[in-house]
């Protein structure tokens, strides 16, 4: 093996190190199965994609049909698994991660009766401010780590009990889209606690779902799946399943794991002194620690990513999708790197606009599900191209808002390392991402950070490697901001927060 190859977060099939660990993804409007080594490193031909439908309306509506997320993980499974050849002897887990604050609900026949609602639904906005009166939310935030908002279950089955009391009557168990598919493998689930800290009904000191809460919502602890950690896996597929996939059949399946826990441990960054900032649709800075967060940062969150490690940090619900949306609307269709070249030749904040990147609600650290996007300052002179990078440096302001928060349970001296397919593929923006925090941010050459992550922990489980923390991060190029550029960003920073408390307070 060469030495670029040891070095390499990718690697040929005659050169992978086994066993291996085939890894499921279901991430937001797109499914991926890979095949990684026993170094967390990918191998070349071994994965495969595929995509599902988000239904999305004026009200707030961003949902899946179960189903169709399901047929879509089985091709991806079927494709991987029909290329492995003679490596299929060797391997000894599936693990998956999966978009997380999503949920659906199931009859006693295990059947989904509603779609998948996802984190980006707002519907439940007025449910939120119901909740917001009825408890102290600074206490449930000690206790669940998160606070009141469109994007976690109690808003929800408040929605549900107000809108469609009739359907939820008929739901017999709750559960995410990993779970789901657990039950369809298996014909039982758990949720880790992983994935039940981000419902927003995790205690997540006693690891209980939080008794509280329950009390006042129009369900019970039946109605949610038995917790569990991620070192206990279900063997023993159903039929067809067993014999879809021998190979597959008896080998362990871990419980899923939320995508954000997973891509920080796939990008290295599974202790306090790195920083993980992903982008793809949407984006987030998070960071692992072992030790209990007692105080969390208000607006800010703190998730699980097993019994022993916490993950706080904050997550937007603008990311890629500010992009993809601006560029759609704005018809900048032409070449890719031509426009990018566009953008790296204008001044930082140079248009003079100000904009609240806000089209799926608010998340951190405001929690304004209701929040809607707003762009100020417009005139005929603004041209496309300035109002597309005026949306980037929005959503970097936003980054930059959480990381603030974050330091005071930040150790003096930081790493951020940053991926996702939004920064791997624009330079541009992760330049301004770096001068915006006026910090270093280097960039993560794992192509798929959240699989990796989700691949490394059953490798940890299995005992394959003895801790997460010894495994190579795969850094690229470091982004150095630049100091004029920060304090003219840091100035827009606050007007965009004056914009802000004018409109949402």
């Amino acid at each position: 093996m060469s030495a670029r190859e040891e070095l390499s977060a990718t690697v040929t099939p005659q050169h992978a190190n086994p066993p291996y660990i085939l890894a499921l993804d279901i991430g937001t409007s797109s499914i991926r199965a890979i095949l990684f080594d026993r170094l967390g490193r990918s191998i070349a031909g071994m994965s495969s994609r595929a995509h599902y439908t988000l239904h999305t309306a004026a009200d707030g509506t961003v949902e899946a049909d179960a189903q169709e997320m399901l047929n879509a993980l089985w091709e991806c499974i079927d494709t991987v698994t029909a290329r492995m050849g003679a490596l299929a002897d060797q391997v000894i887990g599936v693990t998956s991660c999966s978009l997380v604050s999503n949920v659906l609900g199931v009859d006693q026949d295990g059947q989904a009766i509603t779609p998948v609602y996802t984190y980006a639904d707002t519907r439940p906005a007025p449910d939120v401010e119901v909740l917001r009166k009825r408890f102290d939310e600074r206490e449930v935030h000690r206790r669940t780590g998160t606070l009141f908002h469109t994007s976690y279950l109690p808003a929800r089955f408040l929605w549900l009990a107000r809108t469609q009391p009739t359907l939820l009557k008929r739901v017999w168990r709750w559960m995410s889209i990993g779970e789901y598919m657990e039950f369809q493998l298996f014909g039982d689930a758990a949720v880790s606690y992983s994935v039940a800290s981000w419902t927003g009904l995790l205690n997540r000191h006693l690891l209980q779902w939080d008794k509280e809460l329950l009390e006042f919502l129009p369900i019970n602890e039946s109605h949610l799946s038995p917790l569990t950690d991620i070192q206990h896996p279900r063997r023993g597929l159903r039929s067809p399943y067993r014999q879809r996939w021998p190979m597959l059949a008896e080998i362990p399946w871990f419980p899923t794991i939320g995508d954000g826990a997973a891509a920080n441990v796939g990008s290295g960054c599974v202790t306090p002194h790195r920083v993980a900032l992903t982008m793809g649709t949407s984006s987030a800075i998070r960071v692992i620690t072992a030790e209990q967060v007692q105080d969390v940062p208000w607006g800010l969150w703190c998730y699980r990513v097993d019994a022993q490690r916490s993950l706080p940090g904050g997550a937007l619900s603008e990311g890629g999708n500010v992009f993809a949306w601006l560029r759609e609307h704005l018809r900048l269709d032409g070449d890719e790197r031509e426009l990018e070249m566009k953008l790296a030749s204008m001044p930082p904040d140079g248009h003079g606009l100000t904009i609240l990147p806000f089209w799926a609600g608010e998340r951190s650290p405001g929690w304004r599900g209701d929040a809607r996007a707003t762009v100020h300052g417009l005139t005929l002179a603004h041209t496309p191209e300035e109002i597309l990078r005026a949306g980037m440096e929005s959503v970097a302001y936003r980054l930059g808002r959480v990381f603030e928060l974050l330091q005071p349970i930040l150790p003096p001296q930081v790493e951020i390392i940053a991926s996702g397919g939004a920064l791997v593929r624009s330079s541009v923006w992760t330049q301004i991402i770096a001068d915006v925090l006026g910090h270093p941010v280097s960039v993560s050459q794992v192509p798929e950070a959240s699989a990796r992550g989700t691949a490394l922990l059953a490798l940890e489980a299995l005992g394959i490697i003895s801790n997460i923390e010894n495994v190579p991060a795969f850094t690229g190029k470091t982004f150095t901001p630049h100091g004029e550029h920060h304090k003219i960003y840091q100035a827009a920073m606050k007007r965009q927060q004056e914009l802000y408390k004018r409109l949402w307070g």
